[in-house]
């Protein structure tokens, strides 16, 4: 039990953290640099637990992965040559430092200029992930484009684990491939774990056995879970799973961000250097955003795309962990990148949640990088004779739509931003076109239309809210209706424009009583009518 010590202050600096509305994570930051500053500077365990932690973020980043996406231009070549260009300016800008005899860059030479860029040119998968889960915006166009860049980023960092470890992956490495074929056999699994206590140990088995299974054929273990998980990703259940593991996944992370503050002494000097990297971190976004926009995205996307990535990553302190290991760099060099890394978190978390306004603010200029010939999924949309558009066509989604379709036939529309549930509702005659609805001019792209009614199905509330806010901020009038999973969600919803809500659990059952009493309303009158008399009930015919 001492070693749970943590648990206090990681408590109090994240309600903290809450409290004056940045992420409870940067909260942890801040007291691993406190515990640091009173002496509790062993921080092994906790560095383990949170390397639990990563490898279950991965998995279930692999359980909501489109693996398409990565085939991208935008990713595949978007990434590299924002990794180069990175690499090649903060390489040559640190080595020009390293001329003018300041001792903290007394042991950079060019090589190790572009060492410390190359760790510098990546981003926070943890932050990013967390950052578009508390939005609800993971599933969005520009959610996709952020993770689909940091999967990119983990390839390369898997390349660099191996060469500077100074071997390459067993030939045993091959054998993996037959992870491809053997899907079936993980999907037949998840089919048997059910829905309880198994499904859970399950996900933990395959999270972790993924990452032994690489890591046992000198291939990065993270990548093992993010690949495990992506060949689920296609299994109805994956969505529950990622669920299920997000309690523990979040648990194990506050002892990721605990160790990073753990992980040295600040001097004056490293703290000048990590707020000049925080300041120019600002040069990453930019070069995101230009090379986003030049791949024909629209602005918005671009930049909301690039805030999510404007940090740098856990990943600079294993390359400067190598790095001292391996007597390159002085130790001070830990220390600078974990403030740089707190700093831009700092700085990151109210860009983030204030994207919308910073856009509105400064749209005028912004769209001016946008290229003359957007993608055709950016297009202006014509709703047609739609009146009543249903967002999210899932479970409740195509239920809804199903039944209005009795009564309203062609004014129906259905939204969805998956192509795949796409293109399965297009095929059964259901009128559903892909778009992003949480994208705020979405809506003003589809012109004036005569949709007046909109159902919102989405499972996640930050979801409901983000198309909320994109809805009234173009249009107060219409009717906007939702469903909710908490009773305390109606009232939010409310407040940010939402007409009427329903609970999934109480309509549930209301439709149930409704439909028993439907069918068998006769029989149930009889039966309360003979236990009033005393004699037997009947059985329903047909029953």
């Amino acid at each position: 039990m001492n070693d749970l010590y943590w648990l206090g202050p990681a408590l109090v600096s994240g309600l903290l953290a809450v409290r004056f509305g940045l992420p409870p994570l940067v909260g942890y930051l801040i007291a691993g640099f406190v515990l640091n500053a009173l002496g509790f500077v062993d921080h092994v365990k906790l560095a383990a637990i949170g390397n639990l932690g990563v490898t279950l973020l991965l998995f279930t980043i692999g359980l909501k992965l489109d693996v398409r996406s990565l085939l991208r231009p935008v990713i595949w070549a978007g990434t590299t040559l924002h990794m180069l260009a990175v690499i090649a300016l903060f390489g040559t800008a640190l080595y020009w430092l390293s001329l003018t005899g300041l001792a903290i860059f007394a042991d950079v030479n060019f090589r190790i200029a572009l060492l410390i860029g190359f760790a510098l040119s990546f981003s926070s998968t943890v932050f990013a992930v967390k950052v578009l889960e508390e939005k609800g915006e993971y599933t969005s166009k520009y959610g996709q484009l952020a993770i689909g860049t940091l999967i990119m980023q983990d390839i390369f960092a898997v390349l660099f684990l191996a060469v500077s470890a100074g071997k390459i992956p067993s030939p045993w490495a091959l054998a993996l491939f037959a992870l491809i074929p053997l899907r079936g056999v993980l999907m037949n699994l998840m089919n048997r774990a059910g829905h309880n206590e198994l499904q859970i140990l399950l996900g933990l088995a395959l999270a972790f056995g993924g990452w032994s299974l690489f890591n046992m054929v000198d291939v990065k273990g993270d990548l093992g879970a993010l690949i495990v998980g992506a060949l689920l990703a296609a299994h109805p259940a994956a969505g529950e799973l990622s669920k299920k593991l997000l309690g523990f996944k979040d648990l194990l992370l506050v002892g990721f961000f605990l160790s990073i503050g753990m992980s040295g002494t600040i001097s004056v000097s490293a703290l000048l250097v990590a707020l000049g990297l925080a300041v120019v971190v600002m040069l990453k976004v930019m070069l995101y955003f230009g090379l986003f926009t030049r791949f024909r995205l629209r602005a918005r996307t671009s930049l909301f795309a690039s805030l999510a990535l404007a940090n740098y990553s856990e990943f600079g302190l294993i390359v400067g962990a190598i790095a001292v290991a391996n007597g390159w760099l002085s130790s001070d060099w830990l220390v600078i990148i974990a403030l740089a890394l707190t700093l831009t978190f700092i700085a990151a978390a109210p860009l983030n949640a204030g994207s919308r306004t910073l856009y509105k603010k400064f749209r005028a200029h912004i769209a001016l990088f946008e290229t003359a010939t957007p993608l055709p999924e950016d297009a202006p949309i014509d709703p047609g004779e739609a009146r009543i558009a249903i967002v999210g066509m899932g479970r409740v989604g195509s239920s809804a739509y199903d039944t209005l379709n009795k009564h309203y036939g062609d004014w129906l529309l259905g939204i969805d931003v998956d192509p795949d549930t796409v293109s399965r509702h297009v095929a059964a005659g259901r009128n559903v076109i892909h778009a992003d609805a949480t994208d705020d001019e979405f809506w003003a792209r589809t012109g004036k239309g005569k949709v007046s009614v909109v159902m919102l199905a989405l499972p996640e509330l930050e979801q409901n809210l983000g198309v909320t806010r994109g809805i009234r901020s173009h249009r107060t009038d219409g009717h906007l209706f939702a469903v909710v999973q908490y009773p305390e969600d109606a009232a939010i919803l409310k407040d940010a424009g939402v007409e009427a809500t329903w609970s999934f659990y109480a309509e549930a059952g209301i439709g149930y009583a409704e439909e028993v009493i439907a069918c068998f309303g006769d029989a149930i009158d009889k039966t309360a009518e003979s236990a009033s008399t005393g004699a037997p009930p009947q059985t329903p015919a047909g029953a």
